[in-house]
């Protein structure tokens, strides 16, 4: 039995090792634009030329068209679109929204700068006029505290579900601690980024909301499959959430900048939801924040779910037995 265990140890470290590596470093690796939504804005036959020197990147951009600037700026407000390039009599203009995704931000600034002196639309080395539509907060300009923030909210998830499960709490004590528990994080969490360190700029109650919800997703998630599964549940909404959810988040930079399909798997999983739903209730007024919203919903409110269904599970025995005994026993 020991030479087992040791076997399992020296073959099961360096697995995990390996694979941690690959979820961590092949996505920050192969970062690039993938079908990156990107506005075009401006007269059809001004357009034309940037929209053929943007397409020459094959698969990189997805280009929408758009009439004026005043409807560029508002796709970039409901989160349509990360920019929009704008053609007018003197020059390309550049409308970002670095509070989207302050790498995207970069990169559109270096690749319509990159075309436009292709094309000759830059005199004397002048750089395209760029104008952040939805900057990030001044305390936070490169969006380093927002998206560090995914993983310690991963992490109380995890802690809360693992707790509830260790200490035998069931039913609806468990169900009432998870929500407590969440809902006390969701509290702290914007106290210290809202209210202390300025990163997050919206509503109060909404962002402690999306934080609340955010780490409910993942400790009944833990919490569920453990009730069903047993204390190996713990392990494998751990490893899923550690090991796949936050590299393939996107938060440090955006989803569509990760290899396909890591970005989309990651904004079905708690901490790319959770990155994607805070964004859009501190800078964009809760624009698109229905997809992950729902999806941290479904997410808690399946691993609650499982929660009372376990219960129910592992109580019907005991009722049955006494049942069982009263018909079988004889009159008289």
């Amino acid at each position: 039995m020991s030479t087992r265990r040791l076997l399992a140890v020296v073959v099961l470290v360096p697995l995990l090792a390996a694979l941690a590596l690959w979820a961590f470093a092949w996505p920050a690796a192969r970062t690039a634009p993938r079908d990156l939504p990107l506005g075009l804005a401006g007269p059809a036959a001004a357009t034309t030329q940037m929209e053929k020197q943007l397409r020459q990147h094959a698969g990189a951009f997805e280009i929408h068209r758009y009439a004026d600037e005043k409807a560029a700026r508002a796709a970039i407000e409901d989160r349509t679109v990360y920019g929009a390039v704008v053609v007018t009599t003197q020059g390309p203009e550049l409308l970002t929204a670095s509070a989207a995704s302050p790498v995207v931000a970069q990169l559109l600034q270096q690749a319509v700068t990159r075309q436009a002196a292709v094309s000759g639309a830059e005199v004397s080395g002048a750089e395209v006029r760029t104008v952040d539509v939805v900057p990030a907060p001044a305390s936070d300009p490169r969006g380093a505290a927002l998206s560090s923030s995914v993983l310690p909210l991963a992490l109380s998830g995890i802690v809360a579900g693992a707790v509830v499960t260790l200490l035998g709490l069931r039913g609806a004590r468990a169900v009432t601690a998870l929500i407590v528990a969440a809902a006390l994080v969701g509290l702290i969490a914007a106290v210290l980024a809202h209210s202390w360190l300025g990163v997050l700029t919206g509503n109060w109650w909404a962002e402690a909301g999306t934080l609340a919800l955010a780490t409910l997703a993942v400790s009944a998630a833990v919490a569920g499959l453990a009730a069903l599964a047993g204390q190996a549940g713990i392990g494998a909404v751990a490893f899923l959430v550690m090991f796949l959810g936050n590299p393939f988040s996107g938060a440090a930079s955006a989803p569509q900048l990760l290899p396909e399909p890591v970005g989309a798997i990651g904004q079905w999983l708690p901490p790319g939801a959770s990155a994607t739903l805070l964004r859009s209730v501190s800078f964009f007024d809760g624009a698109a924040a229905t997809g992950p919203a729902l999806t941290l919903t479904w997410w808690a409110a399946l691993g609650l779910g499982a929660v009372a269904l376990g219960n129910a599970l592992k109580s019907r025995p005991k009722d049955a037995a006494p049942a069982a005994e009263r018909a079988l026993t004889p009159i008289g």
